[in-house]
C-alpha cells in the first residue's frame, strides 16, 4: 500500500509518463529538505525529481509535499522490505522479487490509466493559471501545440470566465 501511495502521488505531483516514473532511480529523487542559512534562518528547500524523457531528454520537476511524504513512507517503510529481496537495484521503486518495478508489477490495468494522472497535473496545473510554456517545459513536451490538448476548457469554466470578463454579459441590476 505505502508503494501504491508513492505511485500515485508520484506521477500526480510531476505529470511523469510511467516509462519514466519506471525508469527513475533513486538518485534522481531530492525530497525537500531544511537547512540554515548564514543569518541562522531555517530555509526549506524545495522537493523535485530528475527525469528522462521521449529521447532520453532530461528535465527537473518539482515534487510537492503530499508525494514528498508518501515516497518518504515508502522509502523508509517498504522499499527496504522489498529490496531485502534482490541483488541491490538503484531503481526507485521495486517489485516483491526486489527488483525495478515494472508496468505488470505496477499493477497498472485498464482501470485506471496512469496517463490520466498525468492529463490531471497538466490540466489542473492550467485550470490554476499556470503559463502554458511552464506547463510545456514539466510534461517534456517538444511542441507547444502537444501541450494545447490539455486547455481545453470546460462549459461552466467558459461560462464563468465570459460573465466576469464580457462586459454585456449580465443584465445591471436597478
Amino acid at each position: 500500500g505505502l508503494r501504491d501511495r508513492a505511485i500515485l502521488e508520484f506521477l500526480y505531483a510531476t505529470g511523469a509518463r510511467v516509462s519514466e516514473m519506471l525508469a527513475a532511480d533513486i538518485d534522481d529523487v531530492h525530497l525537500g529538505e531544511s537547512t540554515t542559512d548564514e543569518h541562522g534562518e531555517t530555509v526549506t528547500l524545495p522537493g523535485y525529481v530528475r527525469l528522462f524523457g521521449k529521447g532520453g531528454k532530461e528535465r527537473l520537476v518539482p515534487v510537492g509535499s503530499y508525494a514528498q511524504r508518501a515516497l518518504q513512507n515508502y522509502l523508509v517503510r517498504a522499499r527496504p522490505v522489498f529490496a531485502a529481496h534482490g541483488k541491490g537495484t538503484a531503481a526507485l521503486f521495486l517489485n516483491g522479487r526486489g527488483s525495478r518495478l515494472g508496468r505488470q508489477g505496477a499493477g497498472l490495468t485498464q482501470d485506471f490509466s496512469p496517463h490520466s494522472m498525468r492529463h490531471s497535473f497538466a490540466t489542473h496545473l492550467l485550470q490554476g493559471g499556470a503559463d502554458i510554456r511552464v506547463v510545456q517545459e514539466l510534461l517534456g513536451h517538444a511542441s507547444i501545440a502537444t501541450t494545447q490538448v490539455y486547455t481545453r476548457v470546460s462549459p461552466e469554466g467558459m461560462m464563468e470566465v465570459y460573465r466576469m470578463a464580457h462586459p454585456r454579459a449580465n443584465y445591471p441590476t436597478r
